[in-house]
């Protein structure tokens, strides 16, 4: 690791059981990034905290490391269950979160439900009756078993909201609420919120469901933009599929992520580059949990190295060793470019971000510029660059997805490129 993105505090020098500095050397983890050191000297005494960190600043580990001392701390005899909740929006951040949770807990006696929706009920539901004290999960799914009587809220001295700001993106935001009301009031627990950014909307939430938190911003120079190096390419729509071909070419990345923005576009990119001999792995919205489970366990044991992903995976994977992400498509939005390239230069490695500035989406370029304060070099497409024989995929997607000749609306007779007449333009996919 770079010392660059760590601090001087160990976690042995802080207020930490010896039993959970043990789990935190095993894993590796020495010294403090700045969220954690600025977070848990307040946490670990019992004060809230609303953190605004970047994805792979360490902040899971800074609200899981806070939980776990509170828990074993309380010293009552009478002690029911589930004490702790922490709240995730996405079913994949919540399984990242529950992954390092048993981690970091290998020698203490804490036990998890994991609660998310779109498969396992019957068996989420059987463990969450059990006595577990501490719940991960999304709101949706949790909020059903709470209504069906499987669990109580009511001895919950811990709360833990995980990128807040996506909680609002995604509506999630009256289901907090409605949680949080059935808790004890905030003064009877700890209260720890983390987002990307600290918005007005969401230090509203914090300071309405919160303790009188202490807010802690660590800025994005501090702790990203250094370690990944920014570069952009203007390719024509048709030059593409060729440059990146060429770019994966020429890097030889041994794990890539590449982000588009909508579904059709993944499936063409994917059946591009398998045609052309990559092993690849597709996630989006509607693929089935279970598959995507799989796809993202061969996307980590390095059964596939090129991972293919709509902004359903932009936030909350903590995947190692990633080493280039490329944005095939510039997100529309801006804070979804520092979501989608905060997935290489994780815990202090560094990193390549590579983007297409395209005709379709060369608009969000100066809105990106402008957010994170920096101008992303612009390179020139080199004849070499370009992959001269591009195997052409001999699948083609379902015909019933285009709209029928006669159906089609009129439309003005404008030249238009090949990418673009055998790509028909697609609706941007729900992130739920």
């Amino acid at each position: 690791m770079k010392k660059t993105h760590l601090t001087e505090t160990r976690f042995s020098n802080l207020e930490l059981s010896d039993s959970i500095i043990k789990g935190l050397n095993d894993a590796g983890f020495i010294n403090c990034t700045p969220i954690q050191d600025k977070s848990l000297p307040l946490s670990l005494r019992g004060k809230d905290v609303a953190g605004q960190a970047q994805t792979g600043t360490g902040k899971t580990a800074t609200f899981l490391l806070a939980t776990f001392q509170h828990l074993i701390n309380d010293e009552s005899e009478k002690i029911k269950n589930p004490r702790a909740i922490i709240l995730a929006p996405t079913r994949e951040l919540a399984i990242q979160i529950h992954k390092d949770a048993l981690l970091m807990s290998q020698y203490l006696n804490l036990k998890f439900a994991l609660i998310y929706g779109g498969t396992d009920y019957q068996k989420q539901l059987d463990k969450i009756k059990t006595n577990v004290d501490i719940i991960i999960g999304t709101p949706g799914r949790i909020i059903d078993f709470y209504r069906q009587g499987a669990f109580t809220l009511d001895n919950i001295q811990v709360t833990v909201m995980d990128e807040a700001d996506r909680m609002f993106d995604l509506g999630f935001i009256k289901d907090i609420r409605f949680l949080l009301r059935r808790m004890p009031p905030p003064e009877n627990r700890l209260n720890l919120l983390f987002s990307a950014t600290l918005s007005y909307k969401v230090t509203e939430l914090a300071y309405e469901h919160m303790n009188n938190p202490v807010l802690i911003r660590i800025e994005t120079e501090e702790v990203t933009s250094k370690a990944i190096n920014q570069q952009a390419f203007c390719p024509a729509n048709e030059q593409k599929i060729p440059l990146l071909l060429g770019l994966l070419n020429h890097y030889q990345p041994l794990r890539s992520i590449v982000f588009v923005n909508t579904k059709r576009s993944a499936e063409t990119l994917d059946d591009y580059l398998q045609a052309n001999g990559y092993k690849t792995a597709l996630l989006s919205g509607d693929v089935p949990q279970d598959k995507r489970q799989r796809l993202l366990n061969d996307f980590q044991e390095n059964r596939v190295n090129l991972l293919i992903a709509t902004d359903v995976a932009a936030r909350g994977l903590h995947i190692a060793d990633v080493s280039h992400v490329f944005n095939y498509d510039l997100p529309q939005d801006v804070e979804d470019y520092v979501h989608r390239i905060g997935r290489t230069a994780r815990f202090g490695a560094s990193g390549e971000a590579i983007s297409f500035v395209c005709e379709e989406y060369a608009y969000s370029m100066p809105d990106i510029e402008d957010f994170i304060g920096e101008k992303i070099p612009m390179q020139q497409i080199t004849p070499e660059l370009l992959m001269a024989d591009v195997v052409k995929p001999e699948r083609r997607l379902p015909r019933e997805r285009v709209m029928p000749h006669s159906k089609r609306p009129p439309r003005e007779h404008k030249p238009r490129s090949p990418q673009r007449t055998t790509t028909p333009a697609s609706e941007p996919e729900s992130p739920q």
